[in-house]
Parts: C-alpha cells; structure tokens; sequence
C-alpha cells in the first residue's frame, strides 16, 4: 500500500523499541508493524490487518480494547485536573478512590497501596522498603533478596537484578549483588526426570533451604516469586508449592514479595494470585491489570505489619526520602477506578476462571498429540505449548533454530493471530483478555495447530 507520508521510515531512524534487535530494525531486516485501532481481543494495523490478540499486548489489556468508559473517564480527569503530586499528603479525587478500591480487593491483611508507573519501579520500590523495614529494627545486615532462576520482575538495575533470564542480565553487569537465584518451580523442566511432582517440590525447598544456609538466614531480607511464573515460560507450580515455601520463610524471619503484575485483577479467574494459592504477602506488586494499560500505573500493596515498622521509621527520622513525580498521577488512577469498574461490572474475573480452562483443553486437543508439542499447561486465562524437538526423551530445540518465533510468525501470517515467543524456550504464550470468548478460543487453538503444522510438519 503506497502512502504519502514516511513513519515507517521515521520508526527505524527516530525510535529506540524495548526488547528488540536494534541492528536488524534499522537496517530493516526486522518487521515494523504500527497500530492504530483495537476493540474487544483484536487490534488493528494500519495496514488494514484485524488481529485477534490472544496474549493482551503484554500480559496487559485485561478488559480489551476499546472500552469507551475508561476513555471517557481518563478524558473527564485531564480536563478537571491533568496533574497534581501526591507528595506530603496531597492526594486526588481518583487516587484516594482506587487506593480504596485495590486494597477492598486484596487481601484482609495488606495496609496501604503506593503508586508508580511501572511493575519495574514497584519492584524497585518493593526492594527499597524491605531495606529500610530492616534498617528501622536494627537489623542492616539482612538485605540479600532471594529470586528464581527464569523469574521476570522487571528490567531496571534492581527490578532487573530480581529478573532470572540472561537476556536481562548480559553486558548489563547484572544481577548486582545482594540478589541471588534459586531453582524455578518448572517441573516440565526438571533435571530429574523421574522425579514425581512432589518430589520435585521437595527438591525446590531443599535448594532454597540450602542456598539459605549458606548465605546466613540472618542476611535475607525477602524472597520474591511470581504465583505463576509469567515470562519465564507461564509455569503454574506444581500443588503444595507456594505452601511449603511459605514454610520456609516463615521459619526463617524472610519477607515474601509476591508480583502480581501479571496474575493480579483476574488473570487466574481470582482477582489475585495470592488468593488463588493461599499466599501471604508482606508486599504485592501490582500494575498491568490495574488500569489494564489504558494509563500507565503500577503499585506495592504493604502489609500492615510492614507499614508499622515504615511508620515508626518516621517518626525517628523523618520524612521516607521515596517518591516518583508521576506517582498517583490522576488521569492514571481514573483509568484505573474505571477499569476496576469494568471489571465487577462485565464478571469478567468469573469468565477467566471459566473459559481459561476452556481456552486449555482446546489448546490440549488440538495439539497434544503432536510429536513436537512437549506440554500444555495453564492456570486460568494463562496458558503456555511448549515445543520440543522430541518429546519421547525430552529433547529440546537448539536456541538457534528459533522455532517458537517460528511459529509465531506463520500464526500472524496464516490466520492473523498474536501469541509471544516466551524467552529462552520454544514456549508459544496465551494471555488473552478476559473478556475471550469460546469462539474466539476456539480460532486461536486451529491457528497454532496450523502453525504449528505449518513450521514442523
């Protein structure tokens, strides 16, 4: 299609993407693709492609496309008041109102919600609170935080150094000290293969057991998990997990972090992870669902036993020297309360918990025989097919081959349908908005199945 003005151009020579061969864009070996439009689960390109986007942008659009409310409602902000800080006490119609709204729908133990931008800042946020919740009681050498092997918890110098996966590690000098990595609850990954589920469970806890013994319980500040890893493959744990690493914490005085970037508000047809499993945390993370990314917005949910110590903090020592210029920005906080809104209003928690299970066993039957599909797996409209070069003995793909991108490749091209390449896997990834319908479903498991023929026969 010939056009008279020159973005795509302007998109290679102006534009820094994240996560992206920057070389191979500029040059235009790498496809650009620019949107312009979305409405329920599909999105639209300005080349006229309607796409059925079966993994939300990132984990993200929760309630889908299009919806006029939280436009109207972002619009009605800017125009009363676009802006104001929520520094020393001072606070919007919009931000007080979703504060009360996330913490009714938490946990009956979390205290306070602060807000940032992003689940990266949260984290950063997270770490710093764990750091001076110590420092208040007397205890500055119990800083160490614990994370997971192929963990995502964001890409800044801490949130990064949280992250388990090399690409976010590599020529970065990360992870920085004081993080460490324990082994992830991906049992289809297991070194042991005879290993049963509660085996391995018990494997998970020994290495994390042993990794705090060599470090000195007395130097860990807080382990910090995904209820279901997300980008590091969508691994829901095996049964009895999250409780028997709960236990371990527990006895040693740790801190649990739990990010609910990605489960929180719905993903797991819970409104978050932690209910879904039984979690207790001191911190949540929270962002993408929030707002389900009609505006940028993210949070760190306290615990009211964390936000005694903070308080005590300051009354020894002042005013918390912690703060984002956009924090509880009030265009954010519209979007967000009329997001949450939405989301009471249209059930669609109870349709995640509904057809995510739909969305698995058709993905099950379409491709569970296929000799190159090693696993299905999934935990409410989260779902991941992992492909192996055999699945007899568990033979993976050579990295260089790229299959997963393959494969979502010739699924955009083939039925107009966009999953994620999950790093460092040949895992295709389904995080479809909440609001996905059986039809819908069922389109999206015949169009990896065709794929999937397409790249391996």
């Amino acid at each position: 299609m010939l056009r008279n003005d020159q973005l795509d151009q302007w998109d290679r020579d102006n534009f820094f993407h994240p996560s992206t061969h920057l070389a191979q864009f500029a040059r235009g070996e790498a496809p650009s693709r620019i949107m312009t439009g979305g409405k329920g689960c599909y999105v639209e390109d300005r080349e006229g492609n309607k796409l059925l986007d079966a993994f939300a942008g990132l984990f993200c659009v929760n309630v889908g496309y299009g919806r006029q409310e939280i436009a109207e409602a972002i619009a009605d902000q800017a125009r009363e008041l676009a802006y104001y800080h929520a520094y020393v006490g001072h606070s919007t119609e919009a931000s007080i109102t979703l504060s009360k709204m996330v913490l009714d729908r938490a946990p009956n133990h979390m205290s306070k919600v602060y807000f940032g931008l992003s689940g990266s800042d949260a984290n950063e946020t997270n770490v710093k609170m764990v750091w001076y919740y110590n420092n208040i009681l007397g205890r500055p050498e119990k800083k160490k935080i614990i994370s997971r092997k192929r963990a995502y918890h964001g890409s800044g110098l801490v949130s990064g150094s949280l992250t388990g996966l090399e690409l976010f590690h590599k020529k970065f000098d990360l992870p920085l000290p004081q993080f460490f990595h324990t082994e992830p609850a991906y049992y289809f990954r297991r070194e042991n293969t005879d290993q049963s589920e509660a085996e391995f469970v018990v494997y998970c806890v020994a290495e994390l057991e042993a990794m705090i013994e060599r470090e000195g319980a007395d130097t860990i500040a807080a382990f910090i998990g995904e209820p279901v890893m997300g980008t590091g493959g969508i691994v829901p744990p095996p049964a009895g997990y999250w409780d028997a690493i709960q236990a371990v914490l527990n006895k040693h005085d740790i801190l649990l972090i739990v990010d609910e970037v990605v489960t929180g508000f719905g993903r797991l047809g819970s409104m978050f992870g932690s209910d879904h499993f039984g979690l207790k945390p001191d911190f949540m993370t929270i962002a993408k669902g929030l707002t389900s990314a009609y505006a940028p917005l993210s949070g760190s949910i306290i615990s009211e036993r964390v936000w005694k110590v903070l308080e005590q903090g300051t009354d020894e020592n002042g005013p918390m020297g912690h703060g984002w210029t956009y924090s509880a920005h009030p265009i954010a906080a519209a979007a967000g309360v009329a997001n949450l809104k939405l989301l009471d209003e249209l059930k669609l928690v109870s349709n995640a918990a509904e057809f995510g299970p739909y969305l698995k066993q058709a993905l099950t039957d379409a491709l569970g025989g296929h000799p190159n599909v090693g696993e299905v797996r999934g935990e409410g409209m989260l779902c991941a097919v992992e492909l192996v070069k055999d699945k007899d003995t568990r033979t993976f793909f050579d990295p260089n081959d790229k299959i997963g991108p393959q494969v979502v490749a010739a699924l955009v091209e083939r039925s107009k349908i966009i999953v994620r390449a999950m790093p460092q896997s040949d895992t295709l990834g389904l995080s479809p908005p909440l609001c996905m319908t059986k039809e819908e479903a069922d389109s999206v498991a015949a169009g990896i199945q065709d794929a999937v023929k397409s790249v391996l026969g």
